[in-house]
């Protein structure tokens, strides 16, 4: 017996120095951070500031690659598929993650089992925003435009599940309109379309609406968030609008394959960590709108498993159905 137990701690020891020799020489190869949504969208933004300081503090390439498409989940998909080596991450956000379990029947990928969580990154609003030819000053009169013309309204979004595709039903249902809603890969997708009057609504990120509603190019009315943000602090939420409840933001965080080493994921969470607490990164995202979290892969794994059942149930009492 006395045998067995000094074998454990032999293995013990050797289990604690292979993680520790691991957490020393990660990186010995480039990093690839994958991306559902196209170059210049706030998860895209976030992940290249993120990988130039990577690259500061290590020495090794961090690659961004865009693979966009259904939502980001074919992103998700190839991360969740990837070796746990630490060498192929992903900027993953609540579409994919928490909101697409419910309006997708088989995902190809399991969002609690397929993933190492390592720290949500930030949080996003969305404004809804119409064409300045739109005749409608105020949320009253947009509504009052939409029951009397109820085909004029016509709203692009990033994806199926996103928190602008959410933000578009829930308004449908709780003003008792019908808009068309329109799907694209992400948000830069929807702007041209937007400006050129191909659509006349939009509950667009705030770190793409924000700069054409400071230029008068759009017309703001609510914001998606339960407060208001500093960046915008006139414009009040949709809660304040008479939408009781509502809220539709995005969040985006940084996630690896499962199986992927603790010490491995112990250090990009501490990088992470440390890499949005500097001043410069700080300004420049928050300056997007994005409200910065930081959180432990603990946290980020359990806010997966609260929010589904969360989403699960707006979706079902929306009558949300994936046709939409």
């Amino acid at each position: 017996m006395n045998a067995i137990y000094g074998l454990v701690a032999v293995l013990s020891v050797w289990l604690a120095a292979a993680d520790a020799l691991a957490q020393a020489s990660y990186p010995e190869q480039p990093i690839k951070i994958i991306v559902g949504f196209p170059p210049g969208v706030a998860p895209d933004i976030t992940s290249r500031l993120l990988g130039d300081k990577f690259t500061e503090a290590w020495g090794k390439p961090i690659v961004v690659e865009n693979v966009t498409g259904a939502s980001g989940n074919i992103a998700v998909e190839r991360v969740a598929k990837a070796p746990p080596d630490g060498y192929t991450l992903l900027m993953g956000g609540n579409a994919s993650l928490v909101i697409n379990p419910s309006l997708i029947a088989k995902l190809p990928y399991d969002p609690v089992k397929d993933f190492a969580y390592i720290t949500q990154v930030f949080i996003v609003p969305n404004i809804l925003v119409v064409r300045n030819d739109v005749p409608a000053t105020n949320i009253q009169e947009l509504i009052a435009l939409a029951k009397a013309q109820p085909g004029y309204f016509v709203a692009g979004h990033a994806g199926i599940g996103t928190s602008q595709h959410l933000g578009g039903e829930l308004f449908k249902v709780m003003a008792g309109v019908q808009i068309q809603q329109v799907p694209y890969r992400g948000s830069t997708g929807v702007l041209p379309d937007l400006l050129a009057g191909h659509l006349n609504m939009f509950f667009g990120n705030i770190t793409n609406v924000l700069p054409l509603i400071r230029e008068g190019k759009l017309r703001a009315f609510g914001i998606t968030s339960r407060q208001r943000s500093p960046r915008i602090p006139e414009l009040p939420t949709m809660e304040e609008l008479g939408f009781p409840g509502f809220d539709a933001t995005a969040w985006f965080g940084l996630m690896a394959p499962a199986g992927t080493p603790p010490a491995v994921i112990d250090k990009l969470h501490g990088e992470t960590v440390r890499v949005l607490a500097l001043p410069d990164v700080k300004a420049k995202l928050e300056g997007l709108g994005v409200q910065l979290v930081g959180n432990t892969p603990a946290e980020f794994a359990a806010l997966i498993k609260t929010e589904t059942p969360h989403w699960a149930k707006v979706i079902k009492d929306a009558g949300i159905k994936l046709s939409e």
